[in-house]
């Protein structure tokens, strides 16, 4: 019998358009190793880590007349060639080459006759190394029984972890009649399976929604947050399917040196910082901003990451993870004063959270970033864009080198998804030391991307300032 997606699945098949396409993307930057590596050693790294990931090698087929929600099946024609791609830049590739070649990948929409997901091999990067972007639909990775594959590749070691082999067998795919049939026979036991499949066909995904926050937890906060709709913003605009990206390297010392100074987590001054990259961008394109101007922003995270970093963990498990929504103070001109700003407002949240666990966030290497981030966007996309102004996912990773086959992983950035009406998108990893943010936007609405990451700079350089500098504190 075939697998049925879930009610937040289908919600996130069924929402994708044309200008906002559902899926999650990760770019990820490796040394090339004295021997090379090679698009074919690529495949076959991929290839053993697929037993991992199941539903990469399944597509979603629909039931006719709408009368129940689609089915994942085995793709009986799976080839890992037309999934896995390879791509170069005209060497020495540099790196506005290579973002502008992102910008142009996530754009497009996934094949939908085939399992949702890509893979590029980028070569011809300079300074010898060599990319891989991911990208996969959020209706796969649910963070407990999916994965994100760019996860399920990376090794605490350079010697790839040894896999079992498979022999995968495709089960027979079901034919057109046995799956309304099956539809039939769950609409008679389960009256509320039809229903959600009307409601689907109709585009109301109004208790979808109302699942992807409970998933995350405390329904009840994120309600109260959202009680009046976000602040009107130039983030907020009609945007089309094409797409800037840029990024930033920062170092997580220096997020250290401010936590440690003023308090808070790792995370508060990460929201600090984007809250002061914000205000200096509003007031870049002369946007009116007064003392409590602000801009909402919808922020999923690890909590045990979170709380580990601040050195007050306690009973928190290991995997947990919350969501809510927060005010950025852009309209508060001292770096210093904003991070108070945040820290009250991300403990309250945290203080009467109630972490709902991710059973399988943690495995291989513990890399689990790149399925955090997607599951952020997931709840972002749930949501009403009338509730908050931005989305930013922050996804800590681990504080030691990773390898893919051999190479050693420099550096590690999110592709963050678009949903409707919003212009742009942070997310950002820490990792071996740093923390790198990736920021997707609109083309036509945000020309002016790269003002956003040179601003982030300045954001954290204001904040390292003022902990070094007490006549700065308040």
């Amino acid at each position: 019998m075939a697998t049925r997606l879930t009610t937040q699945d289908a919600s996130f098949y069924f929402l994708e358009a044309s200008t906002t396409p559902m899926h999650v993307g990760s770019l990820a930057i490796f040394r090339l190793p004295r021997g090379g590596f090679s698009y074919d050693e690529l495949l076959t790294l991929v290839e053993s880590r697929l037993a991992l990931v199941p539903r990469y090698r399944q597509k979603v087929r629909e039931v006719a007349f709408g009368l129940a929600r689609p089915v994942w099946v085995d793709d009986r024609d799976f080839d890992i060639t037309y999934h896995i791609r390879r791509s170069a830049l005209p060497k020495p590739g540099s790196t506005e080459q290579l973002h502008d070649l992102i910008a142009r990948l996530t754009s497009r929409p996934l094949d939908r006759t085939r399992p949702l997901w890509e893979m590029y091999l980028v070569e011809g990067l300079a300074r010898n190394r060599f990319a891989i972007f991911t990208k996969s639909h959020s209706s796969i990775v649910d963070g407990d029984k999916a994965l994100e594959i760019s996860q399920v590749i990376l090794d605490a070691t350079k010697a790839p972890t040894p896999m079992a082999e498979e022999l995968w067998m495709p089960a027979r795919e079901p034919s057109e009649k046995a799956l309304v049939a099956q539809a039939l026979a769950e609409m008679v036991s389960r009256p509320g399976e039809g229903v959600d499949a009307v409601r689907g066909a109709v585009g109301d995904v109004t208790r979808a929604a109302g699942e992807a926050v409970r998933a995350v937890g405390k329904f009840a906060a994120v309600v109260r947050t959202a009680a009046q709709t976000a602040p009107t913003s130039p983030l907020n605009t009609t945007i089309s399917r094409n797409r800037r990206y840029s990024v930033a390297k920062t170092d997580l010392d220096d997020y250290r040196v401010v936590r440690s100074k003023f308090g808070g987590t790792v995370n508060d001054v990460v929201l600090t910082v984007v809250s002061g990259a914000l205000r200096n961008w509003l007031l870049s394109r002369g946007e009116p901003i007064g003392p409590y101007t602000t801009v909402r922003a919808m922020v999923p995270l690890s909590v045990h990451a979170a709380a580990t970093v601040a050195g007050d963990q306690g009973d928190v498990p290991p995997n947990a993870v919350e969501s809510f929504l927060i005010d950025l103070p852009v309209g508060e001109p001292n770096a210093v004063v904003r991070l108070s700003h945040v820290s009250h407002a991300t403990a309250a949240h945290l203080g009467q959270s109630r972490g709902v666990t991710a059973s399988t966030l943690i495995t291989l290497s513990g890399f689990a970033p790149a399925t955090l981030h997607a599951m952020g966007a997931r709840v972002g996309s749930s949501l009403s864009q009338r509730m908050f102004n931005i989305i930013v996912t922050n996804a800590p990773g681990p504080q030691f080198p990773l390898y893919a086959g051999g190479a050693r992983m420099l550096e590690m950035y999110p592709v963050p998804p678009l949903v409707r009406n919003q212009a742009l998108s942070i997310g950002l990893t820490s990792y071996d030391g740093n923390v790198y943010y990736g920021v997707n936007a609109d083309r036509a609405a945000m020309p002016d991307i790269d003002v956003i990451t040179t601003l982030l700079h300045e954001a954290l350089e204001e904040l390292v300032d003022a902990a070094r500098d007490d006549k700065n504190v308040r």
